[in-house]
């Protein structure tokens, strides 16, 4: 086995003012985004037809607090106040769910499955930019805990029912993906230290304006794929 690279001598990446800056930012986005899931988790799972459904949403929302206290704490070791840290995306991230806010189980269902798979992407994508401690953490916190197959299994059982449902869920799927990426633009529009973190290079190379579309480019082909494997058209 090779051993593991001596790091102790590695440069400190947090010396550098806007690297902390954009890495606050991100974990501060982040973390609102897991509270947020939270409650809308825990909130659709009143709304569930059945008692397993509303078991299996009750366990994926006790995940989303799980992964927002790791941010919580990994903000709080930056010496960064939690709340300053997340303050910032509350109106964008609000703005979406007040603009996509699903009329019924199964929108927030895919909701749940496409809105929150591409903010998932997106944050992967900006992982490859960070120091790794960073990066393993916000892989971590966008692990998929069980929400993907629920959604799946329940729009396509829902589909295989009544088709007509089918129609009205990807035209809904369609106007998700359209706000989901608006969002994740404006995040960073807004956000001259994520900004910098993309284009002029965090702990890696940063992007090139070519790269950043293609980044975006790929964000829309996950959400096709996903749109596929629920039975809906993209």
């Amino acid at each position: 086995m090779t051993p593991a690279p001596d790091l102790s001598d590695a440069p400190d990446p947090f010396a550098d003012a806007d690297y902390r800056a954009a890495v606050v930012d991100l974990l501060g986005a982040l973390g609102y985004g897991e509270l947020t899931a939270f409650s809308r988790l825990a909130a659709d799972a009143e709304l569930a037809p059945s008692l397993p459904d509303k078991a299996a949403l009750g366990r994926q929302a006790v995940s989303e607090f799980h992964h927002y206290e790791l941010l919580e704490s990994r903000l709080r070791e930056l010496g960064a106040d939690v709340s300053e840290a997340m303050q910032p995306f509350v109106e964008a991230i609000d703005a979406f769910h007040d603009r996509a806010r699903p009329s019924s189980w199964l929108e927030g269902l895919v909701k749940a499955y496409v809105g929150d798979g591409i903010a998932g992407d997106f944050y992967r994508e900006v992982a490859a930019y960070l120091d790794p401690a960073t990066r393993e953490l916000v892989l971590e916190v966008m692990q998929d805990m069980g929400q993907a197959e629920f959604a799946v299994r329940a729009v396509r059982e829902a589909i295989d029912r009544d088709p007509s449902v089918g129609g009205r869920l990807a035209l809904w799927g369609r106007r998700l993906v359209g706000e989901a990426l608006s969002q994740a633009q404006r995040v960073v529009a807004e956000r001259d230290a994520l900004a910098n973190l993309l284009i002029g290079g965090g702990f890696h190379a940063g992007a090139d304006l070519a790269e950043i579309g293609r980044m975006f480019a790929r964000l829309t082909e996950e959400h096709t794929r996903r749109m596929g494997r629920l039975g809906l058209s993209a």
